[in-house]
């Protein structure tokens, strides 16, 4: 057992660095939070979308919780809407596009999916 304390760490949206993700037309944003040097098992962030469609296929396992607005992924020719207080699972290996207006924060396993695909 390691001689480091464990810490809990509080992240706040207002204060995290986004990085465009998609756009125009729209415009996507994303801060990731929890990377690698926090934990090679999980990953998390905020992200905010204001109409951009952007393409994606995950290749990890992905937790959407919608803290404002709404967002849309479509995926197998279904789309879900999630809005405030609602959460999507989505599946490694899942072709979908996210969209629509939102604040929403993501939690993926495992965090280290760039190193593991070879995009690091």
């Amino acid at each position: 057992m390691s001689d480091t304390p464990i810490r809990a760490i509080k992240f706040d949206h207002r204060d995290t660095a986004f990085r465009h993700r998609g756009g125009p037309p729209g415009h996507a944003e994303i801060g990731r939070t929890v990377d690698t040097a926090l934990s090679e098992t999980m990953g998390a962030g905020f992200a905010r979308w204001e109409g951009a469609e952007v393409a994606w296929t995950v290749l990890y396992d992905e937790v959407i919780f919608v803290i404002e607005g709404e967002l849309e992924v479509t995926a197998a020719g279904e789309t879900h809407r999630i809005a405030p207080g609602q959460m999507l699972w989505i599946p490694e290996g899942t072709e979908l596009v996210y969209g629509g207006q939102a604040l929403f924060g993501y939690a993926l396993y495992p965090g280290n999916w760039k190193a593991l695909h070879g995009m690091d």
